[in-house]
């Protein structure tokens, strides 16, 4: 557990380094309200501090520290480890050693160290920066924090992180180590400054990503990424962006040194506009690389507004309380919606720093952009990248216009959200829900009780109704055949027409087989395909057969009936129930199949679907194929006509009339096929460009089927059933609407 010392020092450690006296004075009456005593003790700290700092470090006036030091300094340089020591003997912090280190600038201060520009005399000669704990910072926790970083930046060596090349401590005891000397300026200063496009600075953006994963891959989790810790340098005329100070970085993978300690309770480590939830909870065990991926996220966001989701100025004056709740539920809005709510004077400034027009820069973040820094924003870091590469990866594929990984969060997400954000509101409504369905419980619990045994009731009832009427269907499909069996057809039809499937079930299939075809030769279309419609549905309760006779007659007179919808549900059926039949190799089946399913033209969906049955009867065609098991002698030619109909579907009209010829080639007295395969002929010839032909093949399919009186009765297997002649009419209207514009076969 934490000691009242500890979190005294801690303390004192956190409002010293606050600069505004009022985010200072918030912190300590938080703190300290109920121990007046600490209050006093860390106000008197506080007040010899600051003169204190003044007497051992003369700052230097912005002007001196950005002038550039040339040649040695005059005074005569003590030997390298000689008595001089870095304290008040020499005020301004210049002119003196530090081991083979000469001092020569201060360039500035962060959190616990000083950075001065020194130059190296031995074993090469060379200008680096030095950074050394600042007086007044000898406490354990910084020391410890100090060794931390020395050794986790030695343990790195990317061309995008600053480089230790040495390490020691003073005469006093006090550590430092030396770095590469990167004359730079902020990564969003830089890309301000040289009016940098949208693609540019994702180009930088993606380098400071690897450099990150580095440091991670090394166990450093940085902890205070933000644009000053950031600076980009020229190589070679290439902007090259280089992280620096680690000086809070924390190792990952386990104890760097003997004294590294966890950090002190309520001790804010990072800058608060670039701090993940996490960070703020101050629970330091908990915090992981993911806090990193969201630091950078909040670099993302300023290089492509100009501002950072949060303002820091507003978030330390809010006071600590404040700040926490805002990082930790507060959602920032997307960059795209920043860009579009500011002020015409502000959004064209930034638009003229992304060398861009206004809407072109808000259009260029909208989408893909906003979605990549939403997700590294993510309160719950499981919803993070896992990795800076993730999150390097992701923009490099917009860059690349390829899909990211990134995606609007869901509505079950952002609706767990706002419970979490109204918790208190909605505990109180659960608790009056809870209430309410507690009271309501029992009565609806009655209700369904009763409705249950009303849908009981009623199912009974339902149940009754129905043997009720299959026992009336029953004597009517009766009576019915008796008086089919007396010719008396158009009573039998008016006693059925009122029975509907199932109660048709019962003993009906013959009396519907007979009283369609009955209309059928009639002429009554509709009513015979409702009958057949019938008998395919009384069919299904034993086992459906889609390529029978009975399907045959169904599918012309649908067609004839001119019930299109009814006969593109039938074909579709025919095409599904097909697909699974286990008797799918079998010839004659893939035969009717595809002749009942193309009476009429059909898309690329149907054909594709009927090409496997196609196939079957093709090859049952060639001269390998046994032709024991056909049921007749004229088995083979009736599937010619099938396949010559579906090669002119296809619009292979040449392969069409190859499979004709071939069905002419069998011979034979069937009037009724020879008739089928002339009004194909007729398309064919018309789809090729020869009309005499086609002429001369649509006569012959007419003389045969007038010959024939169009095949009005039963007919037999020789001289072609009722629905042969049927799909005969079916194909010679088709046929004469392409080749004439005679109207001979309008009684067709």
């Amino acid at each position: 557990m934490t000691s009242a010392k500890q979190i005294e020092k801690a303390l004192f450690e956190t409002a010293r380094n606050m600069a505004d006296p009022e985010a200072r004075k918030t912190l300590l009456d938080q703190a300290c309200s109920g121990d007046p005593a600490m209050r006093t003790r860390l106000e008197r700290l506080l007040a010899v501090q600051e003169p204190a700092e003044e007497f051992f470090n003369v700052r230097l006036l912005p002007s001196q520290m950005a002038e550039k030091i040339e040649g040695p300094p005059a005074p005569a340089p003590a030997q390298p480890n000689g008595d001089s020591k870095l304290d008040s003997s020499g005020l301004d912090g210049l002119n003196l050693w530090i081991g083979r280190y000469k001092l020569l600038q201060r360039l500035g201060e962060g959190g616990c160290g000083v950075v001065y520009l020194a130059e190296q005399q031995e074993p090469m000669r060379r200008r680096v920066a030095l950074k050394v704990i600042r007086l007044g910072m000898d406490t354990e926790s910084v020391i410890a924090r100090f060794e931390a970083e020395r050794q986790a930046l030695a343990m790195m060596d990317h061309p995008n992180i600053a480089h230790v090349l040495d390490a020691g401590a003073a005469e006093n005891g006090r550590p430092y180590f030396v770095m590469e000397l990167v004359r730079g300026v902020k990564i969003t200063e830089y890309c301000n400054e040289n009016n940098l496009d949208t693609r540019q600075r994702l180009g930088l953006f993606i380098q400071v990503c690897h450099a990150i994963q580095h440091a991670h891959q090394k166990g450093v989790i940085h902890r205070d990424i933000k644009p000053s810790n950031i600076l980009v340098t020229l190589h070679d005329g290439a902007p090259v962006p280089k992280v620096i100070d680690f000086g809070i970085a924390k190792a990952t993978a386990g104890r760097l040194t003997d004294n590294t300690i966890f950090t002190a309770y309520e001790q804010f480590i990072g800058t608060p506009a670039y701090m993940s939830p996490e960070q703020v909870e101050m629970s330091g065990m908990d915090v992981d690389t993911r806090s990193d991926i969201y630091s950078l996220g909040i670099l993302l966001y300023e290089l492509l507004t100009g501002r950072t989701p949060f303002d820091t100025k507003k978030l330390l004056q809010s006071g600590v309380e404040s700040l926490r709740r805002t990082l930790r539920e507060r959602d920032p809005q997307p960059p795209s919606t920043l860009l579009t709510n500011l002020n015409n004077t502000e959004l064209t400034t930034v638009a003229t720093h992304h060398c861009a027009q206004a809407p072109k820069l808000i259009s260029s973040v909208r989408g893909d952009l906003d979605w990549i820094v939403m997700k590294a924003l993510e309160k719950d870091r499981s919803r993070r990248y896992e990795t800076a590469n993730g999150l390097a990866m992701d923009v490099q594929r917009h860059l690349n216009n390829e899909p990211v990984v990134a995606r609007p969060p869901g509505r079950l997400y952002r609706f767990q959200k706002l419970v979490r954000r109204h918790k208190v509101t909605f505990a109180a409504t659960a608790a009056v829900a809870v209430t309410l369905i507690a009271g309501f419980g029992t009565s609806t619990w009655l209700f369904l009780e009763e409705r249950g045994l009303r849908r009981e009731a009623e199912k009974g009832r339902a149940n009754e109704n129905m043997l009720r009427q299959m026992a009336e269907a029953r004597v009517k499909i009766a009576q019915a055949a008796v008086l089919m069996g007396e010719d008396r057809f158009d009573e039998a039809d008016q006693l059925v027409t009122g029975i509907e499937f199932p109660a048709a079930v019962v003993q009906g299939e013959t009396v519907f087989r007979s009283l369609g075809s009955w209309a059928a030769m009639q002429g009554q279309w509709k009513r015979a395909a409702q009958c057949f419609t019938m008998l395919m549905q009384v069919d299904q309760v034993e086992t459906l057969d889609i390529s029978s006779l009975d399907a045959s007659r169904c599918a012309v007179a649908l067609v004839e009936a001119g019930d299109q919808d009814g006969y593109e549900r039938f074909r579709w059926a025919a095409i599904k129930q097909i697909s699974t039949e286990v008797k799918v190799n079998d010839p004659i089946v893939a035969e009717r199949t595809v002749k009942n399913s193309l009476l009429l033209p059909a898309d690329e969906k149907v054909l594709s679907a009927l090409a496997g049955l196609a196939e079957i009867a093709a090859k049952s065609m060639s001269e390998e194929t046994k032709t024991a098991g056909e049921p007749w002698p004229g088995a083979k030619s009736w599937r010619c006509v099938s396949l010559a109909l579906m090669e002119y579907r296809r619009g292979h009209s040449a392969e069409a009339i190859d499979w004709c010829k071939q069905c002419l080639a069998y011979g034979g007295e069937n009037r009724v096929r020879m008739a089928t395969i002339h009004a194909i002929l007729a398309m064919c010839y018309y789809q090729l460009g020869q009309l005499d032909y086609a002429r001369s093949e649509l006569a012959q399919s007419r003389d045969l089927t007038i010959k024939s009186n169009g095949g009005l009765e039963m007919g037999d297997g020789k001289t072609g059933f009722w629905f042969d002649w049927a799909l005969v009419r079916i194909l010679l209207r088709e046929a004469a609407g392409l080749v004439s514009d005679s109207t001979e076969d309008a009684a067709l």
